[in-house]
Protein backbone atom coordinates (compact mmCIF):
# COMPACT_ATOMS: atom_id res chain seq x y z
CA UNK A 1 0.00 0.00 0.00
CA UNK A 2 1.51 3.26 -1.14
CA UNK A 3 1.85 6.92 -0.28
CA UNK A 4 0.36 9.82 -2.12
CA UNK A 5 3.24 12.02 -3.27
CA UNK A 6 3.91 14.87 -0.83
CA UNK A 7 6.68 17.35 -0.01
CA UNK A 8 7.27 17.31 3.76
CA UNK A 9 10.78 17.14 5.26
CA UNK A 10 11.63 13.55 6.13
CA UNK A 11 12.85 11.92 9.34
CA UNK A 12 14.17 8.44 8.59
CA UNK A 13 14.30 5.74 11.30
CA UNK A 14 17.17 3.27 10.83
CA UNK A 15 16.42 -0.31 11.88
CA UNK A 16 18.61 -2.62 13.91
CA UNK A 17 19.48 -6.14 12.78
CA UNK A 18 16.91 -7.47 15.25
CA UNK A 19 14.20 -5.21 13.88
CA UNK A 20 14.99 -6.24 10.31
CA UNK A 21 14.69 -9.89 11.32
CA UNK A 22 11.20 -9.18 12.65
CA UNK A 23 10.34 -7.43 9.41
CA UNK A 24 11.54 -10.43 7.45
CA UNK A 25 9.16 -12.64 9.43
CA UNK A 26 6.35 -10.28 8.51
CA UNK A 27 7.58 -10.34 4.93
CA UNK A 28 7.48 -14.12 4.80
CA UNK A 29 3.84 -14.05 5.91
CA UNK A 30 3.05 -11.58 3.14
CA UNK A 31 4.82 -13.69 0.52
CA UNK A 32 3.07 -16.89 1.59
CA UNK A 33 -0.30 -15.16 1.48
CA UNK A 34 0.37 -13.65 -1.94
CA UNK A 35 1.40 -16.99 -3.41
CA UNK A 36 -1.71 -18.64 -1.98
CA UNK A 37 -3.90 -15.89 -3.41
CA UNK A 38 -2.11 -16.18 -6.77
CA UNK A 39 -3.20 -19.81 -6.93
CA UNK A 40 -6.84 -18.74 -6.42
CA UNK A 41 -6.88 -16.19 -9.27
CA UNK A 42 -9.01 -17.69 -12.05
CA UNK A 43 -12.02 -16.80 -14.18
CA UNK A 44 -15.18 -16.78 -12.06
CA UNK A 45 -13.45 -15.98 -8.78
CA UNK A 46 -14.40 -12.73 -7.09
CA UNK A 47 -11.99 -10.33 -5.47
CA UNK A 48 -13.86 -11.00 -2.21
CA UNK A 49 -12.91 -14.69 -2.60
CA UNK A 50 -9.27 -13.60 -2.67
CA UNK A 51 -9.84 -11.42 0.38
CA UNK A 52 -11.33 -14.28 2.40
CA UNK A 53 -8.43 -16.57 1.47
CA UNK A 54 -5.89 -13.96 2.57
CA UNK A 55 -7.63 -13.05 5.82
CA UNK A 56 -7.86 -16.70 6.86
CA UNK A 57 -4.21 -17.44 6.06
CA UNK A 58 -2.86 -14.33 7.83
CA UNK A 59 -4.70 -15.43 10.99
CA UNK A 60 -3.43 -19.02 10.65
CA UNK A 61 0.13 -17.72 10.45
CA UNK A 62 -0.28 -15.79 13.70
CA UNK A 63 0.05 -12.37 12.08
CA UNK A 64 -2.23 -9.36 11.87
CA UNK A 65 -3.37 -7.69 8.66
CA UNK A 66 -1.67 -4.36 8.05
CA UNK A 67 -4.30 -2.74 5.83
CA UNK A 68 -7.63 -3.50 7.49
CA UNK A 69 -8.68 -0.44 9.49
CA UNK A 70 -5.71 1.63 8.26
CA UNK A 71 -7.18 5.12 7.81
CA UNK A 72 -10.52 3.35 7.57
CA UNK A 73 -9.61 0.92 4.78
CA UNK A 74 -12.09 -1.99 5.07
CA UNK A 75 -10.10 -5.06 3.89
CA UNK A 76 -6.85 -7.00 4.32
CA UNK A 77 -6.03 -6.89 0.59
CA UNK A 78 -6.09 -4.27 -2.11
CA UNK A 79 -7.31 -5.93 -5.33
CA UNK A 80 -7.03 -3.66 -8.36
CA UNK A 81 -8.36 -5.00 -11.66
CA UNK A 82 -7.31 -3.89 -15.16
CA UNK A 83 -7.34 -0.06 -15.24
CA UNK A 84 -7.44 0.12 -11.43
CA UNK A 85 -3.96 1.18 -10.37
CA UNK A 86 -3.99 0.67 -6.58
CA UNK A 87 -6.26 0.43 -3.53
CA UNK A 88 -9.11 -1.46 -5.20
CA UNK A 89 -11.52 -2.74 -2.54
CA UNK A 90 -12.40 -6.47 -2.68
CA UNK A 91 -16.04 -7.11 -3.56
CA UNK A 92 -18.37 -10.04 -4.18
CA UNK A 93 -19.59 -8.11 -7.21
CA UNK A 94 -16.17 -7.98 -8.88
CA UNK A 95 -15.93 -11.22 -10.83
CA UNK A 96 -12.62 -11.93 -12.54
CA UNK A 97 -12.78 -12.75 -16.26
CA UNK A 98 -10.45 -14.44 -18.72
CA UNK A 99 -7.91 -11.87 -19.89
CA UNK A 100 -8.17 -9.61 -16.84
CA UNK A 101 -5.20 -8.72 -14.68
CA UNK A 102 -5.46 -8.18 -10.94
CA UNK A 103 -2.95 -6.45 -8.68
CA UNK A 104 -2.94 -8.00 -5.20
CA UNK A 105 -1.33 -5.85 -2.49
CA UNK A 106 -0.93 -7.35 1.00
CA UNK A 107 0.56 -6.23 4.30
CA UNK A 108 1.08 -8.07 7.59
CA UNK A 109 2.27 -7.24 11.09
CA UNK A 110 4.46 -9.60 13.16
CA UNK A 111 5.77 -8.56 16.59
CA UNK A 112 4.86 -4.95 15.85
CA UNK A 113 6.72 -4.73 12.53
CA UNK A 114 5.33 -4.55 9.02
CA UNK A 115 5.84 -6.32 5.71
CA UNK A 116 4.30 -5.08 2.45
CA UNK A 117 4.37 -6.51 -1.08
CA UNK A 118 2.30 -6.71 -4.24
CA UNK A 119 2.03 -8.82 -7.38
CA UNK A 120 -0.05 -8.48 -10.53
CA UNK A 121 -1.53 -11.72 -11.81
CA UNK A 122 -3.10 -12.57 -15.17
CA UNK A 123 -6.54 -14.19 -15.06
CA UNK A 124 -6.72 -17.31 -17.21
CA UNK A 125 -4.54 -18.17 -20.20
CA UNK A 126 -5.66 -15.68 -22.87
CA UNK A 127 -4.10 -12.42 -21.75
CA UNK A 128 -3.53 -9.75 -24.42
CA UNK A 129 0.17 -9.73 -25.56
CA UNK A 130 0.65 -6.03 -24.75
CA UNK A 131 -0.84 -6.54 -21.30
CA UNK A 132 1.42 -9.54 -20.73
CA UNK A 133 4.36 -7.34 -21.73
CA UNK A 134 3.20 -4.66 -19.28
CA UNK A 135 3.40 -7.21 -16.45
CA UNK A 136 6.89 -8.35 -17.48
CA UNK A 137 8.18 -4.79 -17.77
CA UNK A 138 6.70 -3.69 -14.43
CA UNK A 139 8.27 -6.64 -12.61
CA UNK A 140 11.57 -6.01 -14.40
CA UNK A 141 11.47 -2.36 -13.32
CA UNK A 142 11.08 -3.45 -9.70
CA UNK A 143 14.13 -5.69 -10.03
CA UNK A 144 16.07 -2.81 -11.57
CA UNK A 145 15.09 -0.50 -8.72
CA UNK A 146 16.15 -3.06 -6.12
CA UNK A 147 19.49 -3.55 -7.91
CA UNK A 148 20.22 0.16 -7.38
CA UNK A 149 19.95 -0.18 -3.59
CA UNK A 150 23.24 0.14 -1.68
CA UNK A 151 24.68 2.50 0.95
CA UNK A 152 25.63 5.81 -0.65
CA UNK A 153 23.22 5.40 -3.56
CA UNK A 154 20.32 7.86 -3.71
CA UNK A 155 16.56 7.64 -3.94
CA UNK A 156 16.98 9.19 -7.36
CA UNK A 157 19.07 6.19 -8.40
CA UNK A 158 16.15 3.89 -7.56
CA UNK A 159 13.60 6.06 -9.34
CA UNK A 160 15.78 6.48 -12.41
CA UNK A 161 16.39 2.72 -12.60
CA UNK A 162 12.65 2.00 -12.52
CA UNK A 163 11.73 4.79 -14.90
CA UNK A 164 14.32 3.89 -17.54
CA UNK A 165 13.07 0.30 -17.79
CA UNK A 166 9.43 1.39 -18.03
CA UNK A 167 9.80 4.22 -20.52
CA UNK A 168 12.13 2.25 -22.80
CA UNK A 169 9.16 -0.03 -23.49
CA UNK A 170 6.69 2.78 -24.15
CA UNK A 171 4.86 2.57 -20.83
CA UNK A 172 4.53 5.26 -18.13
CA UNK A 173 5.25 5.47 -14.41
CA UNK A 174 2.49 6.69 -12.08
CA UNK A 175 3.68 9.82 -10.28
CA UNK A 176 0.80 10.54 -7.90
CA UNK A 177 1.62 7.50 -5.74
CA UNK A 178 5.07 6.38 -4.57
CA UNK A 179 6.80 3.80 -2.41
CA UNK A 180 7.71 4.48 1.20
CA UNK A 181 9.75 3.74 4.26
CA UNK A 182 8.35 1.01 6.49
CA UNK A 183 9.06 -0.42 9.93
CA UNK A 184 6.98 -0.26 13.10
CA UNK A 185 4.59 1.87 11.05
CA UNK A 186 3.01 1.06 7.71
CA UNK A 187 4.18 4.28 6.10
CA UNK A 188 7.38 5.95 7.22
CA UNK A 189 9.83 8.33 5.60
CA UNK A 190 11.32 8.51 3.07
CA UNK A 191 9.05 8.55 0.05
CA UNK A 192 10.42 6.34 -2.74
CA UNK A 193 9.36 7.67 -6.16
CA UNK A 194 9.49 5.41 -9.21
CA UNK A 195 10.95 8.24 -11.26
CA UNK A 196 13.85 10.67 -10.81
CA UNK A 197 17.41 11.56 -11.66
CA UNK A 198 20.33 9.33 -10.79
CA UNK A 199 22.54 10.88 -8.14
CA UNK A 200 19.78 13.12 -6.78
CA UNK A 201 17.79 12.89 -3.56
CA UNK A 202 18.42 11.40 -0.14
CA UNK A 203 21.37 9.04 0.21
CA UNK A 204 20.64 5.50 1.36
CA UNK A 205 22.14 4.25 4.62
CA UNK A 206 22.43 0.75 6.05
CA UNK A 207 19.43 0.15 8.30
CA UNK A 208 16.91 1.93 6.09
CA UNK A 209 13.95 -0.23 5.07
CA UNK A 210 11.83 0.82 2.11
CA UNK A 211 8.94 -0.48 0.05
CA UNK A 212 9.77 -0.16 -3.64
CA UNK A 213 6.61 -0.45 -5.72
CA UNK A 214 6.42 0.52 -9.37
CA UNK A 215 2.91 1.32 -10.60
CA UNK A 216 3.05 1.30 -14.39
CA UNK A 217 0.38 2.29 -16.90
CA UNK A 218 0.10 1.06 -20.47
CA UNK A 219 -1.05 4.57 -21.43
CA UNK A 220 -0.47 7.92 -19.81
CA UNK A 221 0.68 8.33 -16.18
CA UNK A 222 -2.30 10.33 -14.87
CA UNK A 223 -4.67 8.71 -12.37
CA UNK A 224 -7.84 9.67 -10.53
CA UNK A 225 -9.54 8.34 -7.40
CA UNK A 226 -13.09 6.97 -7.59
CA UNK A 227 -16.00 8.00 -5.39
CA UNK A 228 -15.22 5.24 -2.87
CA UNK A 229 -12.28 7.42 -1.81
CA UNK A 230 -9.75 4.60 -2.29
CA UNK A 231 -9.65 3.07 -5.75
CA UNK A 232 -7.22 4.86 -8.07
CA UNK A 233 -7.71 4.26 -11.80
CA UNK A 234 -5.86 5.31 -14.93
CA UNK A 235 -7.34 8.53 -16.24
CA UNK A 236 -7.27 7.26 -19.83
CA UNK A 237 -8.69 3.80 -19.05
CA UNK A 238 -5.47 1.97 -19.93
CA UNK A 239 -4.28 -1.16 -18.12
CA UNK A 240 -2.05 -0.78 -15.05
CA UNK A 241 0.31 -3.16 -13.23
CA UNK A 242 1.87 -3.03 -9.77
CA UNK A 243 4.69 -5.01 -8.15
CA UNK A 244 6.26 -4.37 -4.73
CA UNK A 245 8.89 -5.67 -2.33
CA UNK A 246 9.97 -4.55 1.14
CA UNK A 247 13.75 -4.06 0.97
CA UNK A 248 16.36 -3.45 3.68
CA UNK A 249 19.53 -1.49 2.90
CA UNK A 250 22.55 -3.44 4.17
CA UNK A 251 26.27 -2.80 4.06
CA UNK A 252 26.47 -5.00 0.95
CA UNK A 253 23.30 -3.88 -0.88
CA UNK A 254 19.65 -4.85 -0.89
CA UNK A 255 18.06 -7.52 1.27
CA UNK A 256 14.57 -8.38 0.05
CA UNK A 257 12.37 -9.09 3.08
CA UNK A 258 9.28 -10.20 1.15
CA UNK A 259 10.92 -12.74 -1.18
Amino acid sequence: MNYELRTEIVAVVLKSTREIEKMQRAGKVVREVLELVRSQVKPGATTLDLEKTAEKRIAELGARPAFKGYHGYPCVLCTSVNSEVVHGIPSAKRVLKEGDIVSVDCGAIVDGYYGDAAITVPVGQKIDPRTAHLLRVTEASLKSGIAAVKPGATLGDIGAAVQSVVEAEGFSVVRDFVGHGIGSNMHEDPQVPNFGEAGHGMKLKAGMVIAIEPMVNAGKPEVRVLKDGWTAVTDDGSMSAHFEHTVAVTDTGARILTE
